[in-house]
Parts: C-alpha cells; sequence; structure tokens
C-alpha cells in the first residue's frame, strides 16, 4: 500500500461501476478514473443537469470513456426503487458499487420518506440502494462494495431508540451518527457475505480533509454567508484535492487483496497522504451494533437482503 497512487489502479476493462454523488468531488474523480482504467461507470446523481454535464466533462478528459448518467435521488426511496430498477433491466453485472454521495451537517430536515436527512441520505439510501442490487453483485465474481464513510464518525456512536437523531436534533452530531452507520453497516454486511460464503467484499473508505462541496451546503441553504465563507477558505487552503481525496476509495475499490470490513484513508494522521489502514471507533466493529441498525434499516427502508439471511 505504500506510496499508492492513482496510476496503480489496475485495469478495469469488463468490469462495471456505479458511483453515486459522481457529478463532483471525489465521487466525480472516482468515476473518472475507473473510467480511464476502461471500466463502464454509470453516474448515480440526483440532478439531471449537473449529471448531464459531469459526463459531457468526463468524456472530454477520458476521451472515449463508457460513461452515462442516471438519476438518483437518495432522499427518495421511490428513486431508489427506480433507479434500481432500471438498472437491472439495463445491465447483466455489477462489479462495483461506491456508495459515496453524502450531506453534511444540514439544519434539521426530513427525507421525502420522514428520515431525518443525513441518516436518510447517508445511511438508509445507500442501504436500500445496495440491498436492491445485491443480487446483480452477488452474481458478479469478485464484486465490491465500497461505502465512503469520514473521520468525523468518531462525533458520535448511532442511538438505536433515536435514529433520527430528535432529542436534540445537533447537525454535527447527525452527522457523526451517519457516518459510523456507513461503517456499521459494512460490518454487518462482511458478517453475513462471510456467512453465506460469498465472495462479495464489502469495504469502506474516508478521503481525510478534502475539498468538496459538502462543508458549505449546511450554510448556504440557512443563508449563514460568513460560515460559508470560512468553510470555503479552510477547502481552499487546507482540504485536500478532491483527486487525493479519492485515492482510499480508489484503492479500496480496486487494489488487490482488500479486505473485508477494511477501513481505508490518508496515510499521514489521517488527513494526506498515500492511502494506508485508517483507524476506526471500537463501535463500528460492534456485533450487536451492527445487527440492530440492520435490522431497523430493513424495517424503515422496506428493503430485505433475503440472499442474505444468517
Amino acid at each position: 500500500m505504500t506510496g499508492w497512487n492513482v496510476r496503480d489502479v489496475p485495469d478495469q476493462r469488463g468490469r462495471t461501476a456505479v458511483v453515486t454523488g459522481a457529478n463532483s468531488g471525489i465521487g466525480y474523480v472516482t468515476a473518472r478514473e475507473l473510467a480511464r482504467r476502461g471500466a463502464r461507470v454509470v453516474l448515480a446523481c440526483r440532478s439531471d443537469r449537473r449529471g448531464g454535464a459531469a459526463v459531457d466533462r468526463l468524456g472530454g478528459e477520458v476521451p472515449g470513456a463508457d460513461v452515462r448518467f442516471r438519476p438518483l435521488d437518495l432522499a427518495d426511496l421511490g428513486s431508489v426503487r427506480e433507479f434500481a430498477a432500471a438498472y437491472r433491466g439495463a445491465d447483466d453485472r455489477l462489479d462495483l458499487l461506491v456508495a459515496n454521495a453524502g450531506v453534511m451537517a444540514l439544519p434539521q430536515g426530513r427525507t421525502a420518506d420522514g428520515f431525518e436527512t443525513q441518516f436518510g441520505v447517508n445511511h438508509l439510501g445507500h442501504f436500500a440502494l445496495t440491498g436492491l442490487l445485491m443480487p446483480a453483485l452477488l452474481a458478479t465474481p469478485g464484486a465490491r462494495v465500497v461505502s465512503v464513510s469520514s473521520v468525523l464518525h468518531r462525533l458520535a456512536n448511532i442511538d438505536i431508540d433515536d435514529l433520527h437523531s430528535e432529542r436534540p436534533y445537533r447537525r454535527w452530531i447527525a452527522y457523526g451518527r451517519s457516518k459510523t452507520a456507513n461503517l456499521l453497516f459494512v460490518h454487518e454486511l462482511a458478517r453475513r457475505l462471510a456467512a453465506t460464503g460469498s465472495d462479495l467484499v464489502a469495504a469502506s473508505a474516508h478521503p481525510g480533509y478534502a475539498a468538496t462541496n459538502l462543508m458549505t451546503a449546511g450554510p448556504k441553504m440557512e443563508g449563514r454567508r460568513a460560515a460559508e465563507l470560512f468553510m470555503d477558505a479552510g477547502s481552499r487552503f487546507f482540504a485536500l484535492s478532491p483527486e487525493a481525496g479519492a485515492l482510499p476509495t480508489l484503492y479500496a475499490a480496486t487494489a488487490p487483496g482488500v479486505r473485508p470490513d477494511s477501513f481505508t484513508g490518508p496515510s499521514v494522521l489521517g488527513r494526506r497522504g498515500s492511502p494506508a489502514k485508517a483507524s476506526r471507533a471500537g463501535w463500528t466493529r460492534n456485533d450487536t451494533a451492527g445487527r440492530r441498525l440492520w435490522e431497523a434499516s430493513e424495517r424503515l427502508t422496506g428493503v430485505t437482503y433475503d440472499a442474505l439471511k444468517v
């Protein structure tokens, strides 16, 4: 893993990948580099305009790239189901699902299905999407699921009795809980895959402090101009570029020998450097918490992983 960089991404010809939130930031870079190595890549994004623009931009940067846009709004389970049905109807394989899209520190809100926005988008939307695409993943030898979490998962463990962060709502705590949920999901998914003998690898990664639009989205929604400028300045002067921030995800998605339930991040203090094993809170490896979150997620989304019943 030492010194691993984008030039080390293996040949991806013949492989198909879905990358959520691929219209900008590390999601876009992830999709671009997979396409550069020959993968067929589906950019799963909420905005038709931004998704289409990303396809055009990527095609200009990687001539001949096999990329396409399909609409996906993780804040709406109806959209998740439509995406999955359309994918299953058009494609017979899925080698890689990168659960990258997310929101950060938003004001209190609800998804179309009534879930707290950060938990609903960052965890439940991806839980449902992965479950609905699971038949294609299980049918593809050597497939992987990569969930993009954050070092800020350490802000908070989940509260199984308050999954929607109502007592009270604190935006950063809710964000931390959603990122803990990402890691617990991968932990439980890896456990279930092992129990059923599947070779599908479930892993996670984090970008460190990368320059994306996540940091400014919350202040912008509330009209907090000073906070927006502060976050923007931090991203411009201190954050990693999206290219550097995408390396841990690309490693988890493509490098040989990636272990189930592994967590990859930047090597230097979790902030910069080549991909390396990342530290994580002990609560993200708790089997009981993983099982309880899984059962609650199936109940809330109505999506069950029938092939992985254990």
